[in-house]
C-alpha cells in the first residue's frame, strides 16, 4: 500500500465518484481504477461497491477511512514540521470556523496575529460545526472553531466560552419591555431561523427541540440561510429570533434589535477550539492558538479531551 493509493482512496470516497477524483487527481479514470484494483487486490477485500452513477463504500472500506484519512493528515503534519524549520516557522496556518463566530472580538485576534506574524499566511474558511471538525481530522484545517466539544479521540477540543443566547425582537417589538415573559405569551410569533438544510446538526433543529421544552408546540419557523439576513428580518418586524450574544452585540447597542426576555429559553452553546492530537503545532500556531483562547468572553475554560465515540453539537 503507497501513499498514492491511499490519497485515492479517500479522494473517491469523499467524491463518491472514480471520474470526479481522477479529476480531482489529474489522472484518468483508467487509472484511479487500476490504483484502486491493486490496493484491492492486496488486502484481499473490495473497498467499493460500484453503483449506478457512483460508487459506495464496502464496509471493509468503511473500516479503512478513518485510518487512511489519518495517514493523509499525518504527511501533511510532516511537511508543515520541515516547512517551519526551512522557513523559520514563516509557513501556513489553516483556519475553519462557523461563520456566525466570526465576531468583531475574533477579527481582532486576527488582526492582532497577522502583525506580530507577517511572514504567515492564514487561511480562513466557514463551514458547520460537522464540517469544521472534518477539515482538522484530514490536515485541511489546523484548527477548527465549532459549536460545542467534538468526541473524536484523534481530537483536542477545549470549549473556550459559553455563547450566550439570546431572544431578540425589533426595537418596539411589545414584549421588549424588560420585563419576564412566560412562553406562552410568544404564542402566534414568527422565528427565524437557519434553514435545516444547512447539515444534520442545524440550529433550527436546537432551536425547535428548545421551543417544545418551553410549551410551544409546532411553531411557525422560517428557514433564513445567512446570520446577516435574519438580523435584517427581526429589525423589519418579520419575526423574532434566537441568537448568540456575540452576533447581536452591534444592533443592541444600536438599539435596531432588543432582548426579549423569557427565563425558559434562557441558553448557552459551548463554543470549542479544537485542533488535531498528534498535528505539529510551530510556533506561529501556537502563538494563535493562545491569542484565541484569552480572546474568550469567559474566564473560565473547560479544557476536555474528546472521548472514543462521536457526538454531533450544535451548528
Amino acid at each position: 500500500m503507497d501513499i498514492n493509493q491511499i490519497r485515492t482512496f479517500v479522494t473517491i470516497a469523499e467524491a463518491r465518484s472514480f471520474s470526479r477524483a481522477g479529476g480531482s487527481l489529474h489522472r484518468s479514470q483508467p487509472a484511479i481504477s487500476r490504483r484502486i484494483e491493486l490496493l484491492e487486490q492486496e488486502l484481499g477485500i473490495a473497498l467499493f461497491d460500484r453503483l449506478r452513477g457512483g460508487v459506495a463504500l464496502t464496509d471493509a472500506g468503511a473500516a479503512l477511512l478513518p485510518y487512511a484519512t489519518s495517514v493523509l493528515a499525518a504527511m501533511k503534519d510532516g511537511l508543515t514540521a520541515v516547512e517551519a524549520v526551512r522557513s523559520g516557522d514563516a509557513g501556513r496556518i489553516s483556519l475553519a470556523l462557523v461563520g456566525t463566530l466570526a465576531s468583531d472580538a475574533f477579527t481582532r485576534v486576527l488582526r492582532k496575529f497577522q502583525r506580530k506574524h507577517s511572514a504567515v499566511r492564514l487561511d480562513i474558511q466557514t463551514a458547520t460545526s460537522q464540517e469544521v471538525e472534518e477539515l482538522v481530522l484530514r490536515g485541511e484545517a489546523t484548527f477548527g472553531l465549532r459549536y460545542a466539544v467534538s468526541q473524536y479521540s484523534d481530537l483536542v477540543s477545549q470549549v473556550i466560552w459559553q455563547d450566550r443566547l439570546l431572544l431578540v425582537g425589533r426595537s418596539d417589538h411589545p414584549l421588549a419591555d424588560g420585563r419576564k415573559h412566560r412562553p406562552i405569551e410568544l404564542a402566534g410569533e414568527r422565528w427565524v431561523a437557519f434553514t435545516s438544510r444547512r447539515s444534520p446538526e442545524a440550529f433550527v433543529k436546537f432551536l425547535e427541540r428548545k421551543l417544545l421544552m418551553a410549551g410551544l408546540d409546532e411553531p411557525e419557523i422560517v428557514p433564513i440561510d445567512g446570520l446577516t439576513a435574519q438580523k435584517r428580518l427581526v429589525e423589519a418586524g418579520f419575526g423574532i429570533a434566537l441568537l448568540a450574544e456575540s452576533n447581536v452585540r452591534e444592533e443592541l447597542r444600536a438599539g435596531s434589535l432588543r432582548i426579549i426576555d423569557v427565563p425558559a429559553l434562557r441558553a448557552t452553546i459551548p463554543v470549542a477550539l479544537v485542533h488535531r492530537r498528534k498535528a505539529y503545532l510551530g510556533e506561529a500556531a501556537r502563538s494563535l492558538l493562545a491569542m484565541i483562547s484569552a480572546s474568550a468572553p469567559v474566564a473560565k475554560p473547560d479544557r476536555r479531551s474528546s472521548g472514543a465515540n462521536r457526538q454531533k453539537g450544535t451548528a
